[in-house]
């Protein structure tokens, strides 16, 4: 192949994502998602330390909202993901990958759950009725 060619298929790969995935990573990019990290990192630190909240329930789920907010900023600013990057198998690889978590999460939840419920201690009352008769002697 002539330095040509390997120009024009340098320039068309780079065109079109192929060589770098389609995104240009800067100084500025990484700068926005450092500090958005850090503010998602310190405003539930803060609501925790401070008990700003007074609930604990309620800072959790909280919490548990600047998380996933970190994850998306995570996701975009560092990973480089969105919906056309690599054609979107990335994403569709995402979304997989979440469905298989959720799916996890929830059955291993409804498993202990029921077998919280089903294996309680009996009370003492229910304990009289379940045990054997003992012989009088």
């Amino acid at each position: 192949m002539s330095a040509a060619t390997d120009t024009h298929h340098a320039a068309h790969e780079a065109g079109h994502g192929h060589a770098t995935g389609g995104h240009h990573a800067t100084f500025r990019g990484y700068m926005t998602g450092f500090v958005l990290s850090v503010i998602l990192t310190a405003i539930p630190f803060w609501l925790v330390m401070a008990d700003v909240l007074g609930d604990n329930r309620t800072t959790s789920l909280v919490i548990m909202v600047f998380a996933v907010v970190q994850i998306v900023v995570h996701m975009i600013y560092f990973l480089h993901m969105d919906t056309k990057s690599e054609g979107g198998w990335n994403f569709l690889a995402l979304i997989f990958t979440l469905t298989l978590v959720v799916i996890t999460l929830i059955g291993s939840l409804w498993v202990m759950y029921h077998l919280n419920t089903n294996m309680m201690p009996m009370s003492g009352h229910d304990m009289q009725q379940h045990m054997p008769a003992t012989p009088l002697r």
